[in-house]
């Protein structure tokens, strides 16, 4: 079954080295990482309205074939290893979720 990860970013980047540095730490194992967990980016940073409550500075959405996939990527040394960054740029969310079965 297909599953979704969604980064919210809820506030403005606050430390645009640290974004940087986040960025191009993703950018560089991202090829071998999207092959790995079977990763397909859905979204990321378009225009978003929010159509209830707040809207959120910036949106990430990911496919991966399974919750496990997803986790395994999270939790991955490779992407581990650049969260600091993240959590030192801007407030963000992340949020697992399945979808449904393929029909």
């Amino acid at each position: 079954m297909p599953a979704y990860m969604i980064f919210i970013r809820e506030s403005p980047v606050v430390d645009a080295a640290a974004f940087a540095a986040y960025g191009a730490a993703n950018r560089a194992s991202a090829a071998a990482l999207v092959e790995r967990y079977g990763i397909k980016p859905l979204a990321v940073y378009g225009a978003a309205e929010a159509l209830e409550g707040e809207t959120p500075d910036g949106i990430i959405l990911l496919e991966f074939p399974t919750a496990d996939a997803a986790r395994a990527w999270y939790d991955s040394p490779e992407y581990q290893a650049a969260t600091p960054d993240r959590h030192r740029a801007a407030q963000y969310r992340a949020i697992l979720f399945e979808g449904l079965p393929p029909r």
